[in-house]
């Protein structure tokens, strides 16, 4: 299957061809604008260093797409969601983590719409 042509980055000025949205630079740069204007406070504390750690140990011992392993598929997992959402009361406890494939976490986040909602 032939690849998708690179198509310029989204950054104001900038020359340089991409997969993504932005080039390597200008995604850094948007991430970090994202964290500093665009993510709720209370999300940000929620989801500091101590999630990260969590979040680590539990992709450890969880490699594989819990989802996908229900329906036979073997899929590298690479996120961890929250079976019980933080703003509705869940924990970062072990029986409340999932860990999950990209697509099998954006299809959960979509039906729930914890993504959009309250923002």
């Amino acid at each position: 299957m032939p690849l998708k042509p690179k198509r310029p980055c989204s950054s104001p000025g900038c020359p340089r061809l991409t997969d993504g949205r932005f080039c390597e630079e200008h995604a850094k740069l948007e991430a970090q604008r994202y964290e500093r204007y665009g993510r709720d406070p209370a999300t940000k504390k929620r989801y500091g260093r101590t999630w990260e750690r969590i979040r680590d140990r539990y992709i450890k011992a969880h490699p594989l797409c819990e989802r996908c392993a229900k329906d036979m598929k073997i899929t590298p997992a690479e996120e961890v969601h929250h079976i019980k959402p933080l703003s509705h009361g869940g924990t970062n406890a072990e029986d409340n983590l999932m860990s999950l494939c990209k697509s099998c976490h954006s299809l959960i986040s979509a039906k729930s719409g914890d993504r959009w909602h309250n923002r």
